[in-house]
């Protein structure tokens, strides 16, 4: 188990500097694809936890007052790859796409990078244990 957690952390090493390489942008990578949605302050839409009129969840802030932090890298990466509805399953309705046809996977983990580094140290302490724990 050690070995994996290892792997997974020189993987998630290896992402970074590749992005930083290619010189991505999480902070306008996120402006680009995902404020449009959850806003440019990461706040998202108000109401965010009570369905809409359409029975689907507005999208959630990616701040600390958010629940993304609750979540381990994995399933962060998946989500913003294959859309929450393909991720949760159970014929599940979301308006959160899937962004693999039109970001990279070094892309979406700058993103993601984006994202946890705007978060205070005790939220992104929980979620790397969350991470460690997938």
């Amino acid at each position: 188990m050690k070995g994996l957690i290892a792997l997974a952390a020189t993987l998630a090493s290896w992402a970074q500097a590749v992005a930083a390489e290619e010189g991505m942008d999480g902070a306008a990578l996120y402006q680009q694809n995902c404020a449009s949605c959850h806003g440019t302050e990461l706040q998202g839409q108000p109401d965010w936890r009570s369905l809409g009129p359409d029975g689907r969840l507005p999208a959630p802030p990616h701040d600390a007052t958010g629940h993304t932090w609750h979540h381990g890298d994995d399933i962060l990466f998946r989500i913003t790859r294959d859309g929450t509805a393909a991720v949760v399953g159970g014929g599940y309705e979301s308006d959160m796409p899937g962004f693999g046809d039109s970001l990279r996977d070094a892309e979406i983990r700058a993103i993601l990078d984006y994202i946890k580094s705007t978060w205070p140290e005790r939220e992104r302490a929980y979620q790397r244990e969350r991470t460690q724990q997938e």
